[in-house]
């Protein structure tokens, strides 16, 4: 499934599989792709290139796609859905949004517009 060499030019591909193990291993420990053991997997550019080259082309897709419609067919998938009525709300403030004046409840006033009206 994963792409060949007929008809490339340019350097060809290494071992697919080295690579592949060198991607999962990364996503597997969560290190980044710098400190990946090069005894291992090679230099961690090759590993990485490849990585963003099968996802930029939907090479990954097709894999997931094909690997899916297998187990489905032998009857390996359950696709019964479980739906959590869990409620998570976020604060107020940690949005990026900024919300129109008119839902402010009130008039926005500077701090200095509050001090010149104080008494002396």
């Amino acid at each position: 499934m994963l792409p060949s060499n007929v008809g490339k030019v340019g350097r060809p591909f290494g071992d697919h599989r080295t690579v592949v193990e060198g991607i999962a291993y990364r996503y597997r420990t969560g290190i980044p792709w710098r400190d990946l053991p090069r005894e291992a997997f090679g230099p961690w550019q090759i590993v990485w290139k490849r990585h963003k080259k099968f996802a930029g082309d939907g090479t990954w897709d097709r894999i997931l796609t094909q690997l899916m419609a297998e187990a489905d067919a032998a009857g390996q998938i359950d696709w019964t859905v479980s739906v959590d009525s869990t409620i998570n709300r976020a604060h107020q403030h940690a949005t990026n949004t900024r919300r129109p004046e008119q839902d402010t409840g009130g008039d926005v006033e500077s701090q200095a517009a509050l001090r010149r009206r104080r008494p002396q």
